[in-house]
């Protein structure tokens, strides 16, 4: 795969706009502070009169609230629809609760989805969207660092399943990406921890030169500094928006390094229980664990393995496996999606900012590293 062209970062102006160029389904990213203040945006894409908010009981009370007012002063018909919120509730029973209140409501194909909250909100929403009627479209507005980062752009939706993470689920991209970084305010402090985790992937996998930049403003990240936060998101946007243009449906290898670390963390999550660790505290130790594995196999240097596990545990993310057994990890590592005929395949390094998808390693060379990170 060729990978994004690295740039240095530089501020965004007050919004800033991308676009994902899929062809007939590109959308844009808007990026900028106070952005919910303004729904014309949301209005322009919907083809009726009625707007479903989908939000959780956290969220809704602090911007579902405002959105649906705005929404409805501007002659929208307002349906609202808050969730539990967490992880555990990444399933079935809730993913009902959507369609439930589409189908009292009677909703049509012409209704709009705005999925207003973090990576479980956006994940659920996306995939009611996708299957309600056959496709209905959605917006996504996310509220964490993580949603904001990763999740909300690419088209990924899904639910969790006992045994695996996001193992249901379809590529169905949004209309919109509304990313307002204000919300980003009111983000409790290990949910914003989680979200770091993303964007120092984007640095470690795919670009060298952001990694770079991280580093040397991460302090400034880990105090939210506006401006330096605002470049962060918008450079990881740009990293994704390519990713996804190349291999929307992951079917050449290149989108799936955007997993990196998440073979390991996604087997945590699953093994500890949905909500134990959140999803970005299992991927930093994900790539932590992906790093060691990439240095005992000769692949990256003493000097980067060090560099990348010290920025990980710099943004407060755990870089030690919790106490899960080798063969629990490796059953849970044998559902990964990105696995073919059985064999596991990791995502790994070559070299800082550079990674590649492996799937010739043998599970006795796996079992033995679990083993010796416990």
């Amino acid at each position: 795969m060729n990978q994004p062209n690295p740039s240095h970062p530089t501020v965004p102006a007050a919004e800033a706009r991308l676009q994902v160029q899929l062809g007939g389904r590109s959308y844009d990213i808007a990026i900028g502070a106070g952005l919910l203040g303004d729904v014309s945006a949301i209005l322009r894409l919907a083809a009726g009169s009625r707007i479903v908010v989908v939000s959780n009981t956290l969220v809704s009370p602090l911007y579902g609230d405002d959105l649906a007012q705005r929404l409805s002063k501007a002659g929208a018909d307002v349906v609202r629809i808050d969730l539990p919120d967490g992880e555990v509730h990444k399933d079935w029973h809730t993913l009902n609760i959507i369609f439930d209140a589409l189908l009292a409501r009677a909703c049509d194909r012409k209704t709009l989805l705005v999925a207003l909250g973090g990576g479980v909100i956006g994940d659920m929403v996306g995939f009611a969207a996708a299957t309600y009627q056959r496709g209905v479209p959605f917006i996504q507005v996310p509220t964490t660092l993580l949603a904001q980062v990763d999740s909300s752009v690419g088209g990924k939706t899904a639910i969790n399943h006992p045994l695996g993470k996001n193992m249901i689920g379809a590529f169905y991209q949004p209309r919109m990406v509304m990313i307002d970084t204000n919300t980003l305010a009111t983000l409790p402090a290990r949910e914003y921890r989680s979200g770091m985790a993303e964007i120092i992937k984007y640095g470690v996998a795919l670009d060298a030169e952001f990694f770079d930049w991280i580093e040397a403003n991460l302090n400034l990240l880990n105090q939210r500094d506006p401006s330096v936060l605002a470049t962060a998101i918008r450079r990881s946007c740009e990293i994704k928006a390519a990713v996804v243009a190349a291999d929307e449906y992951e079917t050449n290898g290149g989108r799936a390094l955007l997993n990196f670390g998440h073979t390991f963390g996604h087997a945590i999550e699953t093994a500890l229980g949905y909500g134990v660790w959140l999803h970005g505290e299992a991927v930093g130790c994900g790539m932590a664990m992906a790093t060691r594995f990439s240095l005992a196999l000769g692949q990256i240097d003493a000097a980067t393995g060090n560099r990348i596990i010290a920025m990980i545990e710099r943004a407060g993310l755990p870089v030690k496996m919790p106490p899960i057994g080798s063969e629990v990890m490796l059953d849970h590592m044998s559902r990964d999606k990105k696995n073919e005929d059985g064999v596991i395949r990791l995502i790994l390094l070559d070299a800082l900012g550079k990674s590649r998808v492996d799937g010739g390693i043998d599970r006795r060379a796996i079992r033995n590293f679990l083993a010796t990170n416990q």
